[in-house]
């Protein structure tokens, strides 16, 4: 009945050819299937009766190659994947509409991607011939200013939060382009220009709600399923689709200290950096971005940010203008919106992006001789650094699942395109760079990398065999795969 009523309705606009299930002979209809793909490749196919039912059921919709639309809906932020094609995607409202696609979803084995902002580096918030659950129509927020709380929806984007926060003068901790995804963001880590004061986004998180891979809505905390809230903190999205999150927020007044200063690229300046680094407060955040300037010379342009009263941070960054001698020095009281969407456009849609992520205790003299010697290379790399450290020195790598709480830095090592013929030649500039810093890495930032199995298991370190446990109850039949999987034990 759901299918009649809903093809009913396709027919009375005139878009009977949305769905091939949708025929004025249901009998007709029925012999049609949509070619897909399983869990583990395998080629099926989906009954276009099924899939009508499950449109008719949702709040949201159900787009198929040939919709008008299904191009749009299926674009992520990375080019490089922009030529997947899914068999459905299910762009859901609500999270009854998250729980009947995944149900659609694990009764028929389908390769599943979940999407919230479709941020992913290596491409995980799409795929070819599965179904993409699409949360980005979900993006509500809703702030408790005397709980010091916000909850928002799976789909929430971190300009959502930024939004909903600043204009109270509160904050939690978000990373540094606005159009990324609030979800993966948060279930991978979570680095952000406050995370040294506020702590990882999975320090923040209080609360989620989570559908399982059998449809289940399980709420996630402390006095919840807290082996789920253990594990989702780190744990990406292997054990669920998230739906709603709530944040901790700190004080905070969004006009800060803070602006940038550019350098000629050195061994001893970035040593002198490491140095600083280590010994500055906490509200201090100060990041190298090492590129090529037009006129060819290799730079520095380090961003500064302090996180607290803006006299005590003037003082205290002006040991930024001495790491050497400075070719510009942008320093002052700004607001920190601007900061949080300056890269929107630059790293903006469509490009064609790699990037590596090696996590360091700190600076040595080899990693910045490796640096150096590579930006001396005809087309080099991006590389920068994430000031880590501060208040996460303070939590135990076993309070949840994410492990890296002594890596004081995170170095990306990143190639940025508009033309894909260069792609592959770029990246192996970035792969050559990586393997000269990989044996000084401690770990890395799993949003960031596409790796194997095994380096999975070595990522979470310690952490590893609990998450399995974590997977056995939630996700048996590694139904959310696309991710830094941690496999089953079955």
């Amino acid at each position: 009945m759901q299918r009649r009523k809903f093809c009913h309705g396709i027919v009375a606009t005139g878009a009977v050819s949305l769905l091939p299930g949708c025929s004025r002979d249901p009998a007709e209809a029925d012999r049609h299937a949509i070619a897909a793909v399983t869990g583990d490749g395998t080629q099926t196919s989906i009954e276009t009766a099924a899939v009508s039912e499950l449109a008719g059921e949702l709040e949201g919709r159900v787009y198929m190659s040939g919709d008008d639309g299904y191009d749009t809906v299926k674009r992520v932020w990375n080019g490089m994947f922009d030529h997947k094609s899914p068999a459905l995607i299910a762009q859901c409202r609500s999270t009854t509409d998250v729980v009947k696609a995944v149900r659609f979803a694990r009764e028929r084995n389908l390769l599943v991607a979940v999407r919230g902002g479709g941020h992913s580096l290596p491409g995980k918030s799409t795929c070819d011939g599965g179904l993409v659950i699409d949360l980005s129509p979900m993006h509500a927020t809703s702030l408790d200013a005397n709980a010091r709380t916000l909850r928002v929806d799976g789909g929430a984007l971190l300009g959502h939060i930024d939004g909903a926060t600043h204009p109270h003068n509160l904050a939690t901790t978000t990373g540094i382009v606005s159009h990324t995804g609030a979800g993966g963001f948060t279930l991978g880590g979570g680095y952000g220009r406050t995370d040294r004061s506020m702590g990882l986004a999975v320090d923040n998180l209080l609360a989620a709600t989570m559908v399982t891979a059998n449809g289940d809505v399980v709420r996630a905390s402390p006095d919840a399923d807290a082996e789920l809230y253990w594990a989702i903190r780190g744990g990406g999205g292997n054990f669920g689709v998230a739906t709603e999150f709530l944040y901790r927020l700190h004080d905070f007044d969004p006009v800060v200290y803070g602006g940038t200063v550019t350098f000629d690229l050195t061994e001893d300046l970035l040593n002198r950096y490491g140095e600083l680094a280590a010994e500055l407060p906490n509200e201090a955040n100060i990041e190298p971005n090492i590129s090529v300037a037009a006129d060819g010379r290799r730079i520095v342009v380090v961003e500064v940010v302090w996180a607290g009263d803006k006299s005590e941070g003037e003082r205290e960054l002006r040991s930024v203008t001495k790491l050497a001698k400075p070719l510009e020095t942008k320093l002052g009281p700004f607001d920190y919106g601007t900061m949080q969407t300056a890269a929107d456009t630059f790293l903006g849609h469509g490009r064609q992006y790699y990037l590596k992520s090696a996590l360091l205790g700190g600076m040595t003299p080899d990693v910045s001789k490796a640096i150096v010697e590579h930006m001396k290379r005809d087309n080099p790399p991006l590389s920068w650094f994430q000031h880590l450290g501060g208040v996460q020195l303070g939590v135990a790598p076993d309070a949840m699942a994410y492990p890296h709480r002594d890596a004081m830095l995170n170095l990306g090592v990143m190639v940025i395109s508009d033309d894909p013929s260069t792609m592959e030649a770029n990246i192996e500039s970035a792969r050559a760079f990586y393997r000269d810093i990989e044996p000084y890495r401690v770990g890395f930032y799993m949003n960031l990398n596409e790796d194997t199995d095994a380096r999975t298991i070595s990522n979470f370190g310690a952490n590893y065999d609990r998450l399995v446990a974590a997977k056995d109850r939630y996700d048996p039949g590694n139904l959310f795969r696309l991710n830094a999987n941690i496999r089953p034990s079955a």
